[in-house]
Protein backbone atom coordinates (compact mmCIF):
# COMPACT_ATOMS: atom_id res chain seq x y z
CA UNK A 1 0.00 0.00 0.00
CA UNK A 2 1.10 3.56 -0.64
CA UNK A 3 -0.84 6.40 0.99
CA UNK A 4 0.37 9.95 2.76
CA UNK A 5 1.39 8.08 5.63
CA UNK A 6 4.13 5.68 3.95
CA UNK A 7 5.12 7.70 0.86
CA UNK A 8 8.23 8.25 2.36
CA UNK A 9 9.00 4.52 2.74
CA UNK A 10 7.32 2.65 0.31
CA UNK A 11 8.31 5.34 -2.67
CA UNK A 12 11.95 4.45 -2.63
CA UNK A 13 11.33 0.80 -2.84
CA UNK A 14 8.38 1.17 -5.25
CA UNK A 15 11.16 3.45 -7.97
CA UNK A 16 13.66 0.35 -7.21
CA UNK A 17 11.10 -2.21 -8.43
CA UNK A 18 10.74 -0.36 -11.18
CA UNK A 19 14.24 0.45 -12.26
CA UNK A 20 14.69 -2.78 -11.76
CA UNK A 21 12.50 -3.86 -14.91
CA UNK A 22 9.28 -4.86 -12.60
CA UNK A 23 5.84 -3.09 -13.17
CA UNK A 24 4.17 -1.13 -11.11
CA UNK A 25 0.00 -0.45 -10.93
CA UNK A 26 -0.78 2.94 -8.91
CA UNK A 27 -4.82 2.02 -8.36
CA UNK A 28 -7.05 3.72 -6.11
CA UNK A 29 -10.00 2.27 -4.23
CA UNK A 30 -11.86 5.61 -4.99
CA UNK A 31 -11.87 6.50 -8.74
CA UNK A 32 -8.90 7.71 -10.78
CA UNK A 33 -5.74 7.84 -8.44
CA UNK A 34 -4.21 11.09 -8.19
CA UNK A 35 -7.68 12.60 -7.77
CA UNK A 36 -7.01 14.34 -4.27
CA UNK A 37 -5.21 11.39 -4.07
CA UNK A 38 -0.73 11.26 -2.72
CA UNK A 39 0.00 9.28 -5.25
CA UNK A 40 1.27 12.59 -7.69
CA UNK A 41 4.26 12.10 -5.24
CA UNK A 42 5.31 8.46 -6.32
CA UNK A 43 4.85 9.58 -10.04
CA UNK A 44 6.86 12.63 -9.66
CA UNK A 45 9.63 10.49 -8.55
CA UNK A 46 9.42 7.91 -11.19
CA UNK A 47 9.62 11.10 -13.59
CA UNK A 48 12.78 12.21 -11.57
CA UNK A 49 14.31 9.15 -12.27
CA UNK A 50 13.16 8.64 -16.17
CA UNK A 51 11.07 6.50 -15.66
CA UNK A 52 7.73 6.16 -17.90
CA UNK A 53 4.48 6.72 -16.34
CA UNK A 54 1.73 5.94 -18.50
CA UNK A 55 -1.89 6.99 -17.59
CA UNK A 56 -4.87 4.76 -17.77
CA UNK A 57 -8.31 7.19 -17.80
CA UNK A 58 -10.89 5.73 -15.26
CA UNK A 59 -13.95 6.71 -13.02
CA UNK A 60 -13.73 10.65 -12.17
CA UNK A 61 -16.29 11.86 -9.64
CA UNK A 62 -15.51 15.85 -10.76
CA UNK A 63 -15.68 15.60 -14.16
CA UNK A 64 -19.16 13.36 -13.40
CA UNK A 65 -20.58 15.88 -11.36
CA UNK A 66 -19.29 19.02 -13.82
CA UNK A 67 -21.06 17.03 -16.48
CA UNK A 68 -24.28 17.23 -15.23
CA UNK A 69 -24.29 20.49 -13.32
CA UNK A 70 -25.26 22.70 -15.82
CA UNK A 71 -21.86 24.81 -15.06
CA UNK A 72 -19.17 26.36 -17.85
CA UNK A 73 -16.97 23.23 -18.60
CA UNK A 74 -14.68 25.22 -20.72
CA UNK A 75 -12.72 26.48 -17.92
CA UNK A 76 -12.62 24.64 -14.19
CA UNK A 77 -10.85 24.10 -11.11
CA UNK A 78 -10.43 21.12 -8.58
CA UNK A 79 -9.94 22.70 -5.16
CA UNK A 80 -10.32 19.66 -3.27
CA UNK A 81 -11.63 19.55 0.42
CA UNK A 82 -11.68 22.64 2.26
CA UNK A 83 -10.04 23.49 5.57
CA UNK A 84 -11.99 21.68 8.44
CA UNK A 85 -11.26 24.96 10.21
CA UNK A 86 -13.78 27.94 9.69
CA UNK A 87 -11.41 30.58 9.49
CA UNK A 88 -8.83 28.64 7.57
CA UNK A 89 -12.04 27.88 5.40
CA UNK A 90 -13.37 31.10 4.70
CA UNK A 91 -9.33 31.91 3.83
CA UNK A 92 -9.42 29.35 1.20
CA UNK A 93 -12.63 30.39 -0.36
CA UNK A 94 -11.86 34.17 -0.25
CA UNK A 95 -8.66 33.31 -2.21
CA UNK A 96 -10.58 31.10 -4.95
CA UNK A 97 -13.46 34.09 -5.20
CA UNK A 98 -12.13 35.80 -8.31
CA UNK A 99 -11.26 32.58 -10.02
CA UNK A 100 -12.73 33.02 -13.74
CA UNK A 101 -13.69 29.48 -13.62
CA UNK A 102 -16.20 27.01 -12.26
CA UNK A 103 -15.18 25.65 -9.01
CA UNK A 104 -15.19 21.93 -7.87
CA UNK A 105 -14.85 20.63 -3.91
CA UNK A 106 -15.43 17.10 -3.02
CA UNK A 107 -16.85 17.62 0.88
CA UNK A 108 -18.10 14.87 3.47
CA UNK A 109 -21.83 14.92 3.98
CA UNK A 110 -21.41 16.04 7.71
CA UNK A 111 -19.65 19.21 6.60
CA UNK A 112 -21.84 20.06 3.51
CA UNK A 113 -24.11 22.46 5.16
CA UNK A 114 -21.38 24.74 7.08
CA UNK A 115 -19.47 24.47 4.04
CA UNK A 116 -22.40 25.84 1.96
CA UNK A 117 -22.95 28.30 4.34
CA UNK A 118 -19.27 29.67 4.11
CA UNK A 119 -19.50 29.69 0.49
CA UNK A 120 -22.49 32.16 0.39
CA UNK A 121 -20.23 34.33 2.70
CA UNK A 122 -17.54 34.38 0.27
CA UNK A 123 -18.43 34.21 -2.58
CA UNK A 124 -22.13 35.19 -2.51
CA UNK A 125 -25.19 33.61 -2.33
CA UNK A 126 -26.49 34.40 -6.13
CA UNK A 127 -23.87 32.21 -7.94
CA UNK A 128 -25.30 29.00 -9.28
CA UNK A 129 -24.12 25.66 -8.05
CA UNK A 130 -24.79 22.11 -8.47
CA UNK A 131 -24.31 19.13 -5.89
CA UNK A 132 -23.40 15.76 -6.55
CA UNK A 133 -24.10 12.82 -4.30
CA UNK A 134 -23.40 9.06 -4.99
CA UNK A 135 -22.99 9.73 -8.26
CA UNK A 136 -23.12 6.63 -10.92
CA UNK A 137 -24.50 4.75 -8.23
CA UNK A 138 -27.78 3.89 -7.06
CA UNK A 139 -29.17 6.65 -5.13
CA UNK A 140 -27.29 8.99 -7.38
CA UNK A 141 -28.79 12.69 -7.04
CA UNK A 142 -28.01 16.07 -8.91
CA UNK A 143 -29.61 19.18 -7.14
CA UNK A 144 -28.84 22.96 -8.65
CA UNK A 145 -30.14 26.34 -7.66
CA UNK A 146 -28.17 28.69 -6.16
CA UNK A 147 -25.44 28.80 -3.28
CA UNK A 148 -27.83 30.49 -1.21
CA UNK A 149 -31.01 28.09 -2.13
CA UNK A 150 -28.55 25.32 -1.88
CA UNK A 151 -27.20 26.69 1.81
CA UNK A 152 -30.29 26.47 2.80
CA UNK A 153 -32.32 23.70 1.86
CA UNK A 154 -29.03 21.37 3.24
CA UNK A 155 -29.39 23.63 6.95
CA UNK A 156 -32.49 22.29 7.05
CA UNK A 157 -32.48 19.16 5.76
CA UNK A 158 -31.01 15.97 7.87
CA UNK A 159 -27.01 15.05 6.90
CA UNK A 160 -27.14 13.12 3.69
CA UNK A 161 -25.52 10.00 2.87
CA UNK A 162 -22.64 8.99 0.53
CA UNK A 163 -19.68 10.97 -1.54
CA UNK A 164 -20.63 14.49 -2.06
CA UNK A 165 -19.20 16.50 -5.08
CA UNK A 166 -19.90 20.72 -4.87
CA UNK A 167 -19.62 22.54 -7.96
CA UNK A 168 -19.60 25.88 -8.36
CA UNK A 169 -20.19 28.50 -11.17
CA UNK A 170 -17.42 31.05 -11.47
CA UNK A 171 -17.87 34.69 -10.75
CA UNK A 172 -19.12 36.68 -13.20
CA UNK A 173 -16.53 39.36 -14.76
CA UNK A 174 -17.15 42.69 -13.67
CA UNK A 175 -15.11 45.92 -15.32
CA UNK A 176 -15.88 48.95 -13.51
CA UNK A 177 -12.88 51.36 -15.01
CA UNK A 178 -13.68 53.52 -17.60
CA UNK A 179 -10.50 52.51 -19.29
CA UNK A 180 -11.51 49.01 -19.18
CA UNK A 181 -14.83 49.84 -20.05
CA UNK A 182 -13.36 51.18 -23.23
CA UNK A 183 -11.53 48.04 -24.16
CA UNK A 184 -14.84 45.96 -23.28
CA UNK A 185 -16.36 47.87 -25.94
CA UNK A 186 -13.99 47.80 -28.65
CA UNK A 187 -12.97 44.07 -28.30
CA UNK A 188 -16.82 43.41 -28.84
CA UNK A 189 -17.02 45.42 -31.54
CA UNK A 190 -14.23 43.88 -33.40
CA UNK A 191 -16.67 40.89 -33.34
CA UNK A 192 -20.03 42.07 -33.56
CA UNK A 193 -22.19 45.19 -34.56
CA UNK A 194 -21.89 48.40 -32.54
CA UNK A 195 -25.45 48.06 -30.65
CA UNK A 196 -24.60 44.23 -30.18
CA UNK A 197 -21.72 45.38 -28.66
CA UNK A 198 -23.16 47.82 -26.47
CA UNK A 199 -26.00 45.25 -25.63
CA UNK A 200 -23.28 42.84 -23.86
CA UNK A 201 -21.04 45.57 -22.68
CA UNK A 202 -24.09 46.20 -20.63
CA UNK A 203 -24.93 42.97 -19.40
CA UNK A 204 -21.07 42.17 -18.29
CA UNK A 205 -21.16 45.64 -16.24
CA UNK A 206 -24.11 46.92 -15.53
CA UNK A 207 -23.86 49.75 -17.14
CA UNK A 208 -26.91 51.42 -19.65
CA UNK A 209 -27.08 50.18 -23.18
CA UNK A 210 -27.43 53.82 -24.80
CA UNK A 211 -24.72 55.08 -22.97
CA UNK A 212 -22.40 52.67 -23.78
CA UNK A 213 -23.34 52.93 -27.40
CA UNK A 214 -22.53 56.37 -27.56
CA UNK A 215 -19.50 55.68 -25.91
CA UNK A 216 -18.64 53.02 -28.40
CA UNK A 217 -19.52 55.92 -31.42
CA UNK A 218 -17.04 57.77 -29.70
CA UNK A 219 -14.09 55.76 -29.52
CA UNK A 220 -14.85 54.75 -33.62
CA UNK A 221 -15.10 57.96 -34.40
CA UNK A 222 -11.84 58.89 -32.32
CA UNK A 223 -10.24 55.86 -34.56
CA UNK A 224 -11.24 57.06 -38.05
CA UNK A 225 -13.78 54.40 -37.92
CA UNK A 226 -17.53 55.02 -38.62
CA UNK A 227 -20.49 53.13 -38.69
CA UNK A 228 -23.13 51.76 -36.46
CA UNK A 229 -24.94 49.09 -36.17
Amino acid sequence: AYHAHNAGEAGPKLIAALQAGQSVALISDAGTPLVSDPGYRLVGEALDHGIRVVPIPGPSAPLAALTASGLPSDAFMFAGFLPVKTGQRLTRLEALKAVPATLIFFESPRRLAESLGAMVEALGGERKAAIGRELTKTFEEMRTGTLQALADHYAAADTPKGEIVVCVAPAEARVDEPADIDRLLLSLAAEMPASKAAAEAAKMTGGQKQALYRRLLELKDASGESGGG
